[in-house]
């Protein structure tokens, strides 16, 4: 043991027995550093949270890569493409893909006695997986759908039940204007509600095989594939390798295109990222504040040591050995404050995630109570980066322990 941590630790000791005007000051210190982190951990976690949440929702709407007709635009009326691809097994088997999926989509408007709505109705197949509106549905039951006969159940949300005064079993009508114009019967299997009210309000889901008839479309055609995959920080990779796979022009003339979920709502992901700037600069701040805490902390601990600065220097400690000292000491007061952040902080987000104390409305936010997510490489990237911004904050200060002479140190006496 080097004897600067020794005399560091019995300060720590001697520290914790006296009382004064110092143990004031560097409690609120390790205090500050406390509350700093707590917040830091709060914020990362909500904000990743949101982002998790919102981004989770919009892909369950859709697909993390959408593979689509090439002359398709924007709208909804789409230019078909065979469901029955030569690399759809290929891509099925690829690494980091989670699913594939065919799908039609189609305008239309739903009427009732009283009401009507305009909507679009998203086609899925037998081999559609559900798991995303499973977690999401508050009444009924999921569409039945096999490869022979068609259905008429379909899955609503619950902001168009709520307009249209739907209720499961309840059958309605569909009219979708084309050439010539057209109308279905549909009965409610199921309502889901994710308050994503931007898509609750515009997607039904139904049986793939009504909207080709509707569309006169051969058999095996579809508007497209939505392709799930497993992390969504490999996005751009993903859609080269997929573009790699599938693009290429096929034997019946289709040429298809590749697009990425935040090509599709460039709006909503944009508004994410933002949030990011939010926290860079909460982190900025509430490292600033805890950094000028313990740097006030650390040169009361100086000005109330100078005796012993004093006597260090004349037994022959070198300045770097004194400075080494209070440094020391003041990491053990950051290490303790970070302790008591994590705490704080990590019980106030399970707190939230369990009981969902804090509320939000779900037309502004997408969400009704304040999501969080506990990852533990930001706790330790939180922890690790205060750590040693604070200490190398403190390092500055530490030069005025240069300053001191064994004279002087008798004189402030």
């Amino acid at each position: 043991m080097n004897y600067e941590f020794f005399i560091a630790k019995r300060l720590v000791l001697k520290q914790r027995r006296s009382g004064g005007f110092s143990r004031s000051i560097l409690g609120i210190a390790v205090a500050g550093i406390a509350v700093g982190l707590a917040v830091m951990l709060v914020s990362v976690a909500i904000v990743t949270g949101f982002k998790n949440e919102i981004s989770r929702k919009v892909i369950g709407f859709g697909a993390h890569i959408s593979i689509t007709n090439y002359d398709s635009n924007s709208s909804y009326e789409t230019v078909p493409v065979s469901g029955e691809q030569t690399w759809l097994s290929s891509l099925r088997e690829m690494d980091g893909v989670k699913s594939v999926d065919r799908y039609i989509v189609k305008a239309g408007i739903v009427k009732t006695d009283d009401y009507l709505q305009g909507v679009v109705f998203k086609g899925v197949d037998e081999e559609y997986n559900w798991s995303f509106f499973e977690e999401y549905l508050v009444d009924g039951k999921l569409l039945e759908i096999n490869d022979t006969a068609r259905t008429n159940g379909v899955l609503v949300s619950k902001s168009i039940a709520d307009v249209l005064n739907l209720k499961v079993g309840d059958s309605f009508a569909a009219y979708f204007i084309q050439n010539p114009p057209r109308m279905r019967k549909f009965t409610v299997e199921g309502i889901y509600n994710t308050q994503l009210e931007e898509f609750d309000k515009m997607y039904i889901i139904a049986d793939i095989k009504h909207l080709r008839k509707l569309n006169d479309w051969k058999d095996g055609q579809v508007s497209g594939f939505e392709v799930k995959i497993d992390d969504i920080d490999q996005l751009d990779e993903m859609e080269r390798k997929v573009s790699k796979t599938c693009c290429s022009y096929n034997p019946d003339g289709e040429i298809l295109k590749v697009t990425n979920i935040r090509q599709e709502y460039p709006g909503i992901f944009d508004w994410l990222s933002l949030l990011d700037m939010n926290v860079w600069i909460i982190l900025g701040l509430m490292v600033a504040v805890t950094g000028f805490n313990m740097i006030s902390g650390l040169l009361v601990l100086i000005l109330e040591r100078v005796n012993m600065i004093g006597i260090l220097k004349s037994m022959g400690a070198t300045n770097v050995s004194v400075r080494k000292v209070f440094l020391y000491f003041a990491s053990y007061l950051t290490v303790k404050g970070l302790l008591w952040g994590n705490v704080i902080g990590i019980l106030l987000c399970v707190l939230q995630y369990y009981f969902g104390i804090i509320h939000l409305d779900p037309a502004s936010y997408y969400v009704s109570t304040v999501p969080i997510n506990l990852d533990i490489v930001n706790i330790l990237l939180l922890n690790a980066g205060s750590l040693v911004v604070i200490v190398v904050m403190m390092i500055l200060p530490s030069f005025i322990v240069s300053k001191i002479t064994p004279a002087d140190s008798m004189r402030f006496e």
